[in-house]
């Protein structure tokens, strides 16, 4: 899948802007997302098939990152979203609520969600 169809999702878009401030579990994305855990399990998958996220599992949670060695169009994609969206007002109110979902323990927050 290509970056440009990757990026045509607002919620996908949302996804990459929550991952600057670093790696999360699954569920925190679900969480601030507020969408079903397999509409956000498909987004991730679509990202990842662009090249625009990493993932790892441990134990059982599953964590998406920005990717740390991508091609350069990923990284400048990247880039470009970060610089374009930085004062938007989704992307303000979606930093603070991820704020809030980093404090709630993983066992917590994971618990409402069937893998």
């Amino acid at each position: 899948m290509g970056i440009a169809k990757a990026l045509a999702d607002a919620n996908r878009v949302r996804i990459l802007m929550f991952l600057r401030g670093g790696e999360l579990c699954l569920c925190q994305i679900i969480e601030i997302l507020g969408l079903a855990p397999s509409t956000v399990s498909k987004h991730m998958s679509i990202l990842y098939q662009a090249g625009l996220v990493e993932t790892r599992k441990e134990s059982r949670w599953i964590y998406y990152r920005l990717p740390k060695n991508s091609s350069a169009t990923a990284q400048g994609s990247l880039q470009w979203l970060g610089d374009t969206l930085a004062d938007n007002a989704q992307i303000m109110a979606d930093d603070k609520k991820l704020k809030s979902v980093r404090k709630i323990p993983k066992e917590e927050l994971c618990s409402h969600y069937k893998k």
